[in-house]
């Protein structure tokens, strides 16, 4: 199986700084020559909500047709189905998280070459959790989420991210089962806020923002791990949002802040931060995947 791999350094010598940069050529292909065939599973992380153009094939998943499987697959000449959806938890994979809506896992088959997926998010209320720190007053006003969290010793959020790991494991064995010849990229969450925050330009006081940021991370080791073991790559995000984070100049982000400031949803990528993400795991499927460049 493949070995895991971080992307940034293959992206950035892609993108050449340019996020505007036309796809790559040549494109991959599969071992027959045909076009690859791309399935992207996921959260709202992958389906960038509010960005647009919107997919209006499923309004209810806010899904963006600049997301970055759509980003990627453009880069990959490669045939895209995505069904990533916002909201969704490991459990949508396998049935259906709304109306009309079927598991993501159905779009999977024995001619899928590859999948991406991001997940997680939801499944350990990291947005929620993200929410509960905000402070709009200095301290010491109000209370820190932190101290919250970790009253008596224990590290609720991150007990919660440990407990919920083995079932991402159990996610990439069920891909591996559903789509035996494809080749698996866990795309990691990003870089939110930088150390010590930004308040109050983003209402996070410092203590709060690096313990947020601090989940993220924990649980994208998580996903790493789970990667290494069941046979997927992981590609890590955050390395590339350095500087880009939601508390860099608006122009300058990747990452949404509390409020947005461009069409993205608060405390998700936004179109510049989908392009790289997508630029990223296309570098990482062509460099690792063993397909044929055509």
């Amino acid at each position: 199986m493949m070995k895991r791999l971080r992307a940034v350094l293959t992206a950035t010598a892609l993108c050449g700084g340019a996020l505007g940069a036309p796809a790559m050529t040549p494109s991959a292909a599969a071992a027959d020559g045909r076009p690859l065939t791309y399935v992207a599973l996921g959260d709202s992380y992958a389906a960038a909500p509010l960005v647009r153009p919107t997919d209006v094939s499923n309004l209810r998943c806010m899904r963006s047709l600049a997301d970055y499987p759509h980003v990627a697959a453009r880069a990959l000449g490669a045939a895209l189905t995505d069904v990533s959806c916002s909201g969704a938890t490991a459990d949508h994979l396998s049935s259906s998280q709304f109306t009309g809506t079927v598991p993501q896992y159905n779009a999977l088959s024995k001619d899928t070459d590859v999948v991406s997926i991001t997940i997680g998010g939801n499944d350990t209320t990291m947005f929620q959790l993200a929410l509960s720190c905000v402070n709009v007053l200095p301290e010491p006003l109000g209370a820190s989420c932190a101290r919250t969290n970790t009253d008596g010793g224990t590290d609720k959020v991150a007990a919660a991210i440990d407990a919920w790991a083995p079932t991402f494991g159990t996610v990439l064995d069920a891909i591996h089962a559903k789509a035996p010849h494809a080749e698996v990229y866990v795309v990691g969450y990003g870089n939110y806020l930088r150390s010590g925050g930004c308040y109050p330009a983003q209402p996070f006081w410092g203590e709060d923002a690096d313990y947020v940021q601090g989940k993220v991370d924990h649980l994208g080791g998580v996903l790493e791990q789970a990667a290494a073991r069941h046979g997927a790559t992981f590609v890590d995000t955050k390395a590339l949002g350095v500087g880009h984070d939601a508390c860099a100049a608006p122009a300058d982000r990747y990452m949404e802040g509390a409020v947005s400031t461009r069409d993205a949803f608060p405390l998700h990528p936004n179109a510049d931060g989908s392009q790289v993400i997508g630029r990223a795991l296309a570098a990482s499927v062509q460099e690792h995947s063993g397909a044929d460049l055509r």
